[in-house]
């Protein structure tokens, strides 16, 4: 996609990016920069190519950065192109048997079930619970005073406050400490990916599987007393549910009639707060930056916030109204991609164009690459929420996605565009946003895209009622 100059801003800017590398790495050296930060592995020739082979530790690798094939391993045979074994083993402790790891007809039943409880129609329930959580969000910083913050850990609490609220109907005052202490554990000690990971067969064990082992007999030991907690509240009222757990308990296959038994249940609520409160928060983190380095545009938020009704009963409507917010919101997920890598392994042999691909090939489609790529996008590094507003040119499903694409395109994106785009309009219309003079902020490929350092933000309350 080419942009016509007409529809970029005439406040575009760049942001702070990784250094590309200047030559080509050894398998040595690039498995060091992998474990470091995967952000800075690829070299100028990923963000020129449409496709890239090689090989990594013995297997054959592709990059690829064409539509057209990547359309084919995500939608037309992606039943061939599966999650390789290293994202099994560090996804597992946390994810199980959920969603984003099933493989085949439980994939397809799972998906079945879930997607009715995360629907545009139930999008008015949620929002209520994002809206109450931001409300207690924002007082809680007023009260803090005007003193800088470490705002990526507020954002955390935030959104992790919103997924228990979203999810339970809880507060989690009670198990916030343990289950960020908990993901804390898990990201500084099991979610880089080990050499033994990537070479060892599937059932095969290592040491950081013992550790992953004991971590989630831990995380699934506090997702138990959370279900009882919850539990304790009592049902619903007929046909009224309170939250996504109600909707998940309830839910069936349209097909057969099955719904979840407790160990799927316990991994699809596990899949959702880990992957709605996490992406969520450093998609609204790298807003937040954005925005104070870019203080027109802040403006511009605050501007078309101030004037609509994003209470608890007006937010549902009045989501729909923030254009640019989101707009803005897409930029920052094209620069800044939450999942910044999929990876793919062949089944079966195969062909990508003029490709060919052997059984057992690794299928890398990087966000991060794709959303800066030169062959699709004009100016690329430039942040620019001009290409998303209305009357621009929408970009190619295979070319922009944040959340994936095809068939396993995250089922939660509409709940995550909903709270990040209520979250960010809010917390602009009443402060105002300013970094404190020093070192660009970097992002740095984690289990997803983090800042490389913590930042202080100073939150300044604006001149109007919250």
């Amino acid at each position: 996609m080419m942009l016509d100059a007409a529809h970029g801003s005439p406040n575009a800017a760049k942001l702070p990016r990784p250094k590309l590398p200047t030559r080509l790495r050894s398998q040595a050296e690039a498995f060091l920069v992998l474990r470091r930060n995967p952000l800075e592995l690829w070299g100028p020739p990923a963000y020129r190519e449409l496709v890239l082979p090689g090989a990594f530790l013995g297997r054959q690798q592709v990059l690829l950065n064409d539509p057209v094939a990547i359309r084919h391993v995500l939608l037309g045979n992606h039943e061939n192109y599966v999650r390789n074994e290293a994202a099994r083993r560090v996804l597992r402790p946390v994810l199980g048997d959920g969603l984003f790891l099933a493989e085949g007809e439980a994939w397809r039943h799972q998906r079945r079930v879930i997607a009715p409880a995360l629907a545009p129609r139930v999008m008015p329930i949620l929002s209520r619970h994002i809206v109450a959580v931001s409300e207690r969000f924002e007082r809680r910083i007023v009260a803090s005073g005007t003193g800088p913050v470490l705002l990526m850990d507020l954002l955390q609490l935030l959104t992790l406050d919103i997924a228990g609220q979203s999810m339970f109907s809880l507060e989690m005052g009670a198990f916030g400490a343990e289950l960020r202490g908990l993901l804390f554990r898990y990201a500084g000690d099991f979610a880089k990916v080990g050499l033994l990971d990537m070479l060892m067969p599937a059932g095969w064990t290592t040491p950081l599987d013992r550790g992953r082992a004991r971590f989630r007999q831990d995380w699934l030991a506090l997702m138990d007393r959370i279900i009882a907690a919850r539990d304790a509240q009592g049902e619903p009222k007929a046909g009224e549910p309170r939250d996504l757990f109600d909707l998940l308990r309830a839910a069936r296959d349209p097909e057969t009639g099955q719904g979840f038994g407790h160990a799927l249940l316990r991994d699809e609520i596990s899949t959702l707060i880990l992957a709605g409160h996490e992406t969520t928060a450093v998609t609204l983190f790298w807003a937040c930056y954005a925005a104070a380095r870019l203080p027109e545009h802040q403006a511009a938020i605050a501007a078309e916030a101030d004037g609509l009704d994003l209470s608890e009963d007006g937010a549902a409507q009045s989501v729909q109204k923030l254009v640019f917010t989101r707009a803005f919101l897409d930029e920052t997920l094209r620069l800044y991609p939450p999942a910044y890598l999929l990876v793919r392994q062949a089944r079966q042999a195969d062909r990508l164009g003029a490709l060919p691909i052997a059984a057992g090939t690794v299928v890398s489609i990087s966000p991060w690459i794709l959303h800066r790529h030169e062959a699709h996008w004009d100016r690329p590094d430039d942040f620019d929420p001009g290409r998303f507003l209305p009357g621009a040119t929408p970009p190619d499903r295979m070319v922009y996605m944040p959340f994936g694409a095809g068939p396993r395109i995250c089922v939660g994106a509409q709940f995550a565009l909903t709270e990040a785009t209520l979250v960010l309009a809010r917390l602009l219309r009443r402060f105002r946003l300013t970094l404190p003079l020093g070192d660009a902020v970097l992002p740095r490929g984690l289990v997803t895209t983090q800042p490389d350092r913590p930042v202080r933000f100073r939150l300044a309350p604006r001149d109007r009622a919250p």
